[in-house]
């Protein structure tokens, strides 16, 4: 055995300690009534072991990615492999949502009082919601918002009215759509990286973005629409034609009103414009004129961000945010984290360290590293991580490209083996 191996399984048990312990330690405080509301924490979930009809599709799509993943991924032409990727990480992200059934698998996730949904029926006149938005955040009041609406920016209601009006209502076609989108990360992700230089790293990481425990989450939550955002607005202030940079900044702005949370993708977003060979100026310049466009848009509608953040962390302790202890969720969200990104992520971060390679495959992992801890240490981000992070975490599975070759297969049964698990050991409320 080497000593990167032993180095690896150190990195894996630590992991894994720290996954138990947050599980224990929640089992105790959840019996001794303290309120972290999540019944399976350090996972927003309830203990249920059960098995679906999305089962053996599950069972089949990760076996075919451990068997054959790696050497497709490394010999494939570049544009039938993204197109490949996608497809499958379409497929493995529904086969783990059919575990719990079509309704309680992804039908019935975006219909609960708390969800976005629940709002779109009431929405006649757009500019008068967005004017009048920031006057429903704070709970409590007649006409308050629910819970995630009142939550995010005016961009997320947004979105699901937008589905409304074209004829995709409701909680199937909604599923759906964040299913299609959040599968993009494995398009967007590999594209970033290949423009910035590291078309390798980008096919040696890919089948761990197609086979991310976090998939659980993606099937069905809004966060998986954000995170297809994110990306693709990163994906196109990475590109060498520089004039896609307004592009991206456009998507990089809406994102902001999509979750105040994505202010730390400023740190990936840097990262991109300084990993960039050429025209940096340009496409920083320009990828900050799109984010100034919908920043003004959104303004000459009537809603200001600062307001919304200022009101929007009132609301947040007027719920569950002001019983759930910080010293327990501080360290208990990283437990989520490796749960959300699978056990390959830390040694897979070990070796991007220690390696002497440079480059995207370095630093965006570390900006989206950065922007977690970032989250964390906030206390805006006590528990329900693992769907809140996934925009952060796609990026810290580039940190897999560093794992060694022959170990890969073996990573990628454990990361489906992770997704497996929780899944049919837990009943997830996303």
């Amino acid at each position: 055995m080497g000593r990167g191996w032993r180095a690896d399984l150190i990195v894996l048990g630590v992991e894994a300690a720290l996954v138990v312990a947050a599980v224990a330690v929640g089992a105790v405080l959840n019996g001794r009534g303290v309120r972290l509301w999540a019944d399976a924490a350090p996972l927003f979930a309830v203990w249920r072991p059960h098995a679906g009809w999305g089962t053996p599709a599950a069972l089949a799509v990760a076996a075919a990615v451990v068997w054959r993943g790696v050497d497709i991924a490394r010999r494939a032409p570049w544009g039938r492999l993204l197109a490949f990727a996608y497809a499958v990480a379409v497929a493995w992200t529904l086969s783990l949502a059919l575990i719990d059934g079509w309704s309680g698998g992804l039908a019935g996730r975006l219909t609960p009082q708390a969800e976005y949904l629940t709002e779109v029926p009431r929405i006649t006149d757009i500019g008068a919601m967005l004017s009048g938005f920031t006057d429903r955040i704070l709970d409590f009041r007649a006409g308050s918002w629910s819970t995630h609406t009142a939550g995010h920016p005016p961009g997320a209601l947004l979105v699901f009215v937008a589905l409304d009006r074209i004829g995709l209502g409701g909680g199937g076609p909604a599923a759906l759509v964040c299913v299609l989108a959040g599968a993009t990360v494995v398009v967007s992700v590999p594209l970033a990286l290949r423009s910035l230089g590291a078309e390798a790293q980008a096919r040696a990481g890919l089948p761990f973005l197609v086979l991310l425990p976090g998939a659980v989450w993606m099937g069905a939550s809004a966060d998986a629409i954000f995170a297809g955002v994110a990306a693709a607005g990163l994906a196109l202030l990475a590109a060498r034609r520089w004039w896609l940079a307004p592009l991206g900044g456009l998507l990089l702005g809406f994102a902001l009103y999509l979750s105040y949370g994505f202010v730390l993708l400023v740190l990936p977003a840097l990262a991109v414009l300084w990993l960039r060979a050429r025209h940096r100026v340009a496409a920083l310049a320009s990828g900050a004129a799109g984010v100034a466009a919908v920043a003004a848009a959104f303004m000459v509608a009537g809603f200001w961000w600062l307001d919304g953040y200022r009101l929007v962390v009132e609301r947040y302790y007027q719920g569950w945010a002001a019983d759930r202890p910080y010293a327990y969720w501080v360290w208990a969200n990283l437990a989520a984290l490796v749960l959300c990104a699978g056990p390959a992520i830390g040694p897979a971060l070990r070796h991007t360290l220690v390696a002497t390679a440079r480059g995207a495959a370095l630093w965006l992992p570390v900006a989206a590293g950065v922007a977690v801890l970032a989250a964390d240490l906030s206390g805006l981000s006590k528990a329900e991580v693992e769907r809140i992070w996934l925009p952060f975490v796609v990026w810290l599975m580039v940190a897999t490209a560093a794992l060694p070759e022959r170990h890969r297969r073996g990573w990628l049964a454990a990361q489906a083996a992770t997704a497996l698990a929780v899944n049919h050991l837990l009943w997830t409320w996303w």
